[in-house]
């Protein structure tokens, strides 16, 4: 009797395997090559102008992970199909924006980016419709597109005379393909902060990792990219409640290094601002976790030379904890102390 078990075993390992990868296939996004009756109206110069943008989005989802998925042309209007259609047709929207384009050089503009920010725009409008409800596979596409075009290593900055860390009255950068990432960052947005969506589904690819690469990007030079991620970030705590200790916790990393390490990040400031609102939120009586956070993080970001820069996001976060618990006014006034004369001397 054990050998007949055990000679079972491998078939209901195998077939374990392949409703995981049924599950997993369900999970990404549509191929981009529609049926006969869809392309019957499609023009011969619009073909033309996706068969670049199709061969690269066919890489970023192969067409062997499709099985099952009914494919819909990303270039018809939402308005040309179906409600039943609409989700696909979102999907294979996202598919064709998974090209990275190159915006170096401010005279170069080509079709493909053109089309790129043209279905971008109705991707967002198509979310702030808010008449659609994204399913698992949507969800997955979703991240997988602001993944690709946002998450990327920023090149060290060279400061002139050894200067670290930001000064006030240093020029902001602005990205040159901040027109691609604006829109970008809109879709995010508005589908985190959508009604619909599925806070349970959007855990599972919104994670921990997906929330480490946004904080990374805090450190971007352009102030508007900055903008977008501390309200992105915001809504992704007030919404997917169990990352809310991941979140705090990676923040708190985060101004460690900048204190006791660089004393170089650009986002200090826009961290700040969203605690600013989640300390505003925490209950009486302060949880140990937060009082480190004040003890540890928030009276040591008085040491650094740029401190000028977020003083004020810093200010309020400290005047929050005071307001909810006055007994913490002696550690703040003791902290204040330690760093004088290179901390804010009056509050």
């Amino acid at each position: 009797m054990l050998k007949q078990f055990l000679s079972k075993l491998p078939r209901k390992l195998q077939k374990f395997d392949s409703s995981d990868s049924s599950r997993i296939e369900s999970e990404n996004c549509t191929s981009n090559s529609g049926n006969g009756a869809q392309c019957t109206s499609i023009g011969d110069s619009i073909s033309n102008r996706l068969s670049v943008v199709k061969r690269v989005s066919s890489a970023v989802f192969p067409a062997s992970i499709m099985v099952g998925v009914e494919a819909v042309e990303p270039n018809l209007s939402f308005t040309d199909v179906s409600n039943l259609q609409k989700q696909n047709l979102f999907i294979s929207k996202l598919n064709l924006c998974c090209e990275v384009s190159d915006f170096s050089d401010p005279d170069k503009t080509s079709a493909e980016q053109d089309l790129k920010r043209q279905t971008l725009l109705e991707l967002v409008d198509f979310v702030s419709s808010g008449s659609a409800k994204f399913n698992e596979t949507a969800t997955a596409a979703v991240c997988k597109m602001c993944a690709i075009n946002l998450f990327r290593v920023f090149p060290p900055k060279d400061r002139p005379n050894g200067t670290s860390g930001e000064v006030e009255d240093e020029e902001p950068m602005f990205d040159p393909s901040w027109s691609n990432l604006q829109l970008v960052y809109d879709l995010l947005l508005r589908f985190i902060s959508c009604s619909s969506l599925d806070a349970k589904v959007a855990k599972k690819y919104v994670d921990h990792s997906f929330i480490s690469r946004l904080l990374d990007l805090f450190n971007s030079e352009d102030p508007r990219e900055r903008d977008c991620l501390k309200t992105i970030l915001h809504r992704i705590y007030g919404k997917l409640m169990v990352h809310r200790p991941f979140v705090r916790k990676a923040v708190s990393n985060i101004i460690y290094r900048f204190v006791f390490e660089t004393e170089r990040h650009n986002g200090i400031a826009e961290l700040l601002e969203i605690f600013g609102s989640i300390i505003s939120g925490f209950v009486v009586p302060l949880k140990e976790e937060h009082k480190m956070f004040l003890w540890r993080a928030l009276i040591p970001l008085h040491k650094p030379k740029p401190v000028g820069v977020y003083h004020q996001q810093l200010t309020y976060c400290v005047v929050q904890f005071i307001d909810k618990d006055p007994k913490l006014a002696n550690s703040v006034i003791t902290g204040l102390l330690k760093y004088w004369p290179e901390g804010v001397n009056v509050y």
